[in-house]
């Protein structure tokens, strides 16, 4: 199975219409926008609390963000 966290990622926040500094001050820069960058880039990987928190944000469930689901 592929990785699909950073596209997801990123197909989120522009569907949005964020930029990465956009959206980490929505999330109370609860999450940097370092991190995010690093996540797009597929650099990092994100923990599961950082992940529940975007799914949240972005009204997805998890399971999709993750890439575990369509």
């Amino acid at each position: 199975m592929k990785y699909k966290f950073p596209e997801r990622l990123k197909e989120l926040r522009i569907e949005k219409g964020l930029s990465q500094r956009e959206l980490a001050k929505q999330l109370n820069n609860s999450i940097t926008y370092v991190a995010i960058s690093l996540w797009e880039a597929n650099e990092r990987i994100p923990n599961l609390q950082s992940v529940m928190l975007l799914a949240e944000f972005f009204g997805v469930d998890v399971n999709y963000l993750s890439g575990f689901e369509d």
